[in-house]
């Protein structure tokens, strides 16, 4: 008799164990635990390399010549750094402070026949504003502020040649996009336009009496790597 109510108690609570797990299970749910969310806040630095140009509008004055006025293409590739801050909001908004420094070949010359003129982009640099909306590790943003440059012209006719350089502050705005391949590195392409105003190339007066203006803007198209600490 003892022997059956031993088995009977012990073939009860075996068909009562799973019962008492699935109830458990109900009671106590396991939670997933979360992937962590990618944020663009922190500072970075970086390097890019793109190409540029537009068209330089020259307007010629002296004593013995009407006002003349001629436009030269200019094109030329660059190469620089940059760094910056970001800042995401718990709205995904994103804004920032960059800065830049490019080396550039840009230039544009035009001759005909002994008379030569050009132009040419030494260096020029950025501090801008920047404005995005990140989609996780996506960020498409907008931006704008000031930029500087080191221009250099040149005007002659045949040998020798005169010129003159300056450096120039303006202002640029554009946009790009950014991706975030791993939690440090990410990629960017930008497009900028930037104006950096007019240059006053006054050749002398004993040798020629000339006296050439040009404007100083160009678009630029570019692709850099940051390093996000």
């Amino acid at each position: 008799m003892m022997k059956r109510f031993l088995l009977a108690t012990v073939a009860v609570a075996a068909l009562s164990a799973p019962a008492a797990a699935a109830d458990l299970a109900t009671k106590y749910p396991v939670k997933a635990v979360a992937a962590p969310v990618f944020s663009w806040t922190g500072f970075y630095i970086g390097a890019n390399a793109g190409y540029g140009g537009d068209t330089y509008n020259y307007d010629l004055y002296a004593v013995w010549l009407p006002v003349r006025s001629a436009s030269i293409t200019s094109s030329g590739w660059f190469v620089g750094g940059q760094l910056g801050y970001n800042y995401q909001f718990a709205n995904n908004v994103v804004v920032g402070l960059e800065t830049d420094l490019q080396w550039s070949n840009i230039s544009g010359t035009l001759t005909l026949g002994n008379a030569s003129m050009g132009s040419s982009l030494d260096y020029y640099g950025t501090i801008r504003a920047r404005l995005g909306y990140a989609f996780d590790r996506f960020l498409p943003y907008i931006t704008g502020g000031a930029a500087y440059g080191r221009t250099s012209s040149q005007v002659g006719f045949g040998i020798p040649s005169f010129g003159t350089s300056s450096t120039n502050w303006g202002w640029t705005i554009g946009g790009g996009v950014e991706y975030a391949f791993t939690n440090n590195w990410t990629f960017k392409a930008e497009y900028l336009y930037v104006d950096l105003g007019t240059s006053d190339n006054i050749l002398p007066f004993t040798v020629y009496g000339l006296d050439a203006e040009n404007d100083n803007k160009f678009n630029t198209i570019k692709a850099g790597v940051n390093y996000k600490f």
